[in-house]
């Protein structure tokens, strides 16, 4: 019941506490606003089904739903899906109430004026799940209720984490925001989901450090591969070159050869036709024979 009487408190307009430069009391009102407009969506409800809510008109960028459940029903079966969620079996409500509406929440760009973290940077909006009691939907000023996790943890698998492709490993972790105003960090589970066991907010960050780009160091060194490849290839088109011209020396050799060859014989006079001098054999040098007595 901590949490119930902290939000009551944080509701009066005093002087609000301050956590990790996050607004305790920004932090309930909004959530009771959310409240507000995602129950405005159970036009004629439906147990197990999720129903989109319409965000306030000064906060576009967040986006609000809501589903109501049997209490039993959830012990039993819990959600397979809930946008992000996956909600186990075996989810106990305190107070008990018959059936359960859980507020669905994403902060969206509005994540970091919220929820800022000193030190970590966010690389996937936040995330929210609360429980109400929805025995009457028209009721106001409700609060969260507890719940218990006995079984598997809550699943959040993050589908709008920022991709990051600097080199050198980004260390990532998961945050849970309760409603106390504290933090809890804890290990991602296959590069963009966390687990978790209550009901709160929830995101994945990075050290602000780890984000910065590589250093210059870098750069040049993908100067000097482009560079390295570039003299491969230009050697590789001079020894072609090269190979080409020493073929071409080598087939011109061999013809004038075969022209010398040719030469070497039977010198025959040479006589002028007009301006030009051509050889001229004056008698056959070998006389034609006839390989058989018939003849036509």
């Amino acid at each position: 019941m901590f949490i119930v009487n902290l939000c009551i408190l944080l509701l009066v307009p005093l002087v609000s506490p301050q956590h990790n430069g996050v607004n305790l009391h920004a932090r309930c009102e909004l959530d009771s606003l959310l409240r507000d407009y995602a129950f405005r969506a159970f036009f004629r409800p439906r147990t197990g089904n999720v129903y989109q809510g319409l965000s306030p008109s000064n906060l576009t960028d967040i986006q609000v739903a809501a589903l109501r459940l049997r209490t039993g029903s959830l012990w039993r079966r819990g959600v397979s899906r809930y946008n992000e969620f996956r909600i186990p079996m075996g989810i106990l409500i305190h107070p008990y109430v018959e059936r359960v509406a859980f507020v669905y929440q994403n902060l969206g760009n509005s994540s970091s004026y919220f929820y800022n973290l000193n030190g970590f940077t966010f690389l996937a909006p936040v995330l929210g799940l609360l429980a109400y009691d929805a025995s009457n939907l028209s009721a106001t000023d409700l609060l969260p209720l507890e719940i218990g996790v006995t079984g598997d943890p809550i699943l959040v698998n993050f589908s709008d984490l920022v991709s990051i492709s600097f080199s050198g490993g980004i260390s990532t972790k998961c945050v849970y925001f309760s409603l106390n105003g504290s933090f809890e960090l804890s290990a991602v589970v296959n590069r963009s989901s966390c687990l978790f066991s209550n009901q709160g907010h929830f995101s994945i960050v990075s050290e602000a450090s780890s984000l910065n780009p590589p250093p210059p160091t870098g750069v040049r060194g993908g100067r000097r591969v482009w560079v390295i490849v570039g003299t491969l290839i230009g050697g590789a088109i001079l020894v072609f070159i090269i190979a080409v011209a020493i073929w071409d020396r080598r087939n011109r050799k061999k013809i004038q050869r075969m022209e010398a060859s040719a030469l070497v014989g039977v010198l025959l006079p040479m006589i002028k036709i007009g301006e030009t001098k051509a050889p001229a054999a004056p008698e056959m040098r070998t006389k034609p024979t006839i390989e058989t007595e018939f003849a036509p």
